[in-house]
């Protein structure tokens, strides 16, 4: 890994090296894996994506290649750009393939526990100078770099999906965060062409502070009776200008996501206004998470999609 050394570091750290980040792995090859991939690989940066599924990889990369089609034809990027970023990204189940990496994203489901024994199990493969981010949407970014042996070098990266299409990255510093990690971070955002929002480290940090209780509200109208789940979509589509309706946005983003955000909030906050709707764990129960499953607010397996209630 080479380092530069920043002008913009803080007061006290202007000589502090900060890392050059050349080589990145990502963990989970989901939606917000691949896109992380995608990104990272079209802005020339060496990719390892790892999943324990091989499966899971096959069609991270075949949507990957599809989405770099579509930016093609947009006009957006070259021919030869996509077949240089595809040749950047390596696929992979063992966590092995790690070790030479600057910088490892993880981009698990939203559960700590998962997180956790991801961490445990990566730990030993790392370099030292290797740094950890996490693409969660809500949980402490304090408390997860604690269970790692490099908190100083542990930072929250919380992309918006779809990656390719969205600029925001939120900045997430843990209370042991190191000003070079921040630095190495904000550069790489940069060289992604992103733009940062940073964070203190609190229960579902900025963006989903805000916008998951308005969908968990969103429900409660429909669970409560206020509306239909058409009305309820027409009405914020057109009443207040938003491109997508909250129940057809929570389908989006995923149920089980949005109930795990939810949680982290009232558990976190302890406040009764963040309690997650009764309808939105029915949902979830039933294993009708979104789009991901076919059938949420909406069925997805018809066309075009239908209102469940």
């Amino acid at each position: 890994m080479n380092v530069v050394v920043t002008p913009s570091a803080a007061p006290g750290l202007q000589n502090s090296a900060v890392p050059d980040i050349g080589s990145i792995g990502v963990i989970g090859a989901g939606q917000m894996g691949n896109g992380i991939a995608h990104v990272c690989a079209l802005a020339g940066l060496t990719v390892v994506l790892a999943d324990v599924k091989a499966e899971a990889l096959e069609k991270a990369m075949a949507t990957m290649g599809r989405n770099m089609d579509r930016q093609v034809n947009r006009g957006t990027i070259g021919a030869e750009d996509k077949m240089l970023a595809m040749s950047h990204i390596t696929t992979t189940t063992d966590y092995a393939a790690f070790s030479d990496c600057d910088m490892v994203i993880e981009c698990a489901t939203e559960k700590e526990e998962v997180k956790d024994a991801i961490f445990k199990a990566l730990l030993p493969n790392l370099k030292s100078s290797c740094l950890l981010a996490s693409n969660t949407s809500s949980i402490s970014i304090t408390r997860l770099a604690a269970k790692t042996d490099r908190p100083a070098k542990f930072i929250g990266m919380h992309f918006m999906n779809p990656v390719p299409v969205m600029k925001l990255v939120e900045i997430i510093r843990g209370i042991a965060t190191d000003e070079p990690t921040f630095q190495a971070v904000q550069a790489l955002a940069g060289k992604l062409a992103k733009v940062t929002a940073v964070s203190e480290d609190f229960p579902a940090f900025i963006v989903n502070r805000v916008l998951v209780p308005m969908i968990n509200e969103a429900i409660y109208a429909l669970y409560e009776g206020v509306g239909s789940v058409v009305a309820i979509d027409t009405s914020m589509k057109l009443g207040a200008n938003h491109p997508m309706g909250p129940l057809e946005l929570a389908d989006f983003i995923g149920l089980d996501t949005c109930l795990s955000i939810m949680q982290v909030l009232y558990e976190g906050l302890s406040d009764s206004k963040y309690r997650p709707c009764p309808l939105l764990v029915k949902y979830v129960e039933a294993g009708w998470l979104g789009r991901k499953t076919n059938r949420g607010f909406y069925d997805y397996m018809q066309t075009p999609p239908r209102p469940t209630r």
